[in-house]
């Protein structure tokens, strides 16, 4: 007489197949709910009210960019007394009133300065997208009417100062603490997950600065743990461009915001851009 297949068995393969169900499910419902949400991570707008201009940097005044998409967004003017006008597209966080310590700093050479907000970002209308932030950096630059203007981008914003270069050619370009795409930066911060898969938004700069026909000046910290060292370097070899590295610096130590090197970095490229023409 045969003898019966161990129940146990069965319900040994019975458990793991359901097991392994529930975490699939819950692997899928965790990528569905980052392809949703993602934006969510990527930026991070202080919407606050902001102060008006002049309480915070004297001489400074408010200023309104409208976009091609029909969105009035408010934005920071410092006049100076030079003929070239630095350009700020900030990073994924925060709001013009967090680079006024750069503003500063600059006006302080004679440079005049725009400090823009993206939609979203610092009371303004909107929500930010790859593709919005590029229409409010081209309302910025629409606004300026000095004969030669520099771009400053800040990490991210340097993705959008680099796509603006294309556009609007201007007489030099300054990216700090640049990534050489959205994915590899996103990388960093989660290694774990899919995120060139998962990305909307890709925001690349490495592949694109190369065609910029104007000088870059790649600036970085080698403390920088957001976006390594290795990644603003790629972009420099991309672009051939003069590197200014500030030894131990960090993505967010103020050294990289209105720190001696960079802003050296920036009054050099402006003198630079003057003698030019």
């Amino acid at each position: 007489m045969r003898r019966a297949a161990p129940v146990r068995t069965v319900v040994g393969v019975t458990t793991f197949a359901r097991t392994a169900l529930i975490v699939a499910a819950v692997l899928i419902l965790l990528l569905g709910l980052l392809w949703v949400f993602q934006r969510r991570l990527i930026y991070l707008p202080d919407r606050g009210p902001v102060p008006p201009a002049a309480s915070v940097l004297p001489g400074a005044r408010d200023v309104t960019l409208t976009t091609r998409d029909g969105l009035r967004l408010a934005a920071w003017y410092v006049p100076g007394d030079g003929d070239v006008t630095v350009l700020v597209t900030g990073g994924n966080a925060g709001n013009r009133s967090h680079r006024a310590p750069l503003a500063r700093a600059l006006a302080a050479h004679g440079l005049p300065v725009l400090l823009m907000d993206y939609r979203g970002y610092g009371g303004n209308p909107g929500s930010p997208t790859e593709e919005g932030l590029f229409l409010d950096a081209l309302a910025a630059r629409d606004f300026v009417t000095s004969p030669w203007v520099i771009y400053f981008g800040e990490s991210l914003g340097a993705a959008v100062a680099t796509r603006l270069a294309l556009e609007r050619p201007p007489a030099g370009l300054v990216l700090r603490s640049p990534f050489t795409d959205l994915a590899d930066a996103g990388q960093v911060s989660y290694p774990f997950l899919p995120v060139r898969a998962l990305l909307r938004d890709r925001f690349p700069v490495a592949a694109a600065v190369g065609s910029v026909r104007a000088p870059v000046v790649v600036v970085y910290g080698t403390g920088d743990t957001i976006v390594p060292a290795r990644l603003s370097r790629a972009v420099a070899a991309a672009a051939r461009a003069t590197t200014v590295e500030v030894p131990g610096a960090g993505h967010n130590d103020l050294v990289l915001l209105n720190g001696r090197e960079l802003i050296g970095a920036v009054v050099e490229l402006a003198a630079r851009a003057g003698q030019a023409e």
